[in-house]
């Protein structure tokens, strides 16, 4: 499944900062521009599935995962 994040990228001196717009926690940094958004989708996917492991872990009873759509 391919998501769709909005990266926020801005050069501070020598380094470019990174972050994840929809997604508290996600940021990083890198020397270059390229290496800032591998380090960035790095760092989005490690979020994610540590969301879903703490997540799964909640699951008990009656409880339900279903994919939901929304358009903003």
């Amino acid at each position: 499944m391919t998501r769709k994040f909005t990266a926020v990228i801005k050069k501070k001196g020598r380094w470019y900062v990174a972050w994840v717009e929809e997604i508290p926690g996600v940021n990083t940094q890198g020397k270059t521009l390229p290496e800032a958004r591998r380090n960035l989708k790095e760092a989005l996917h490690l979020i994610l599935e540590e969301n879903r492991r703490l997540a799964e872990k909640d699951f008990s009873g009656d409880t339900r995962r279903e994919v939901i759509s929304v358009e903003v």
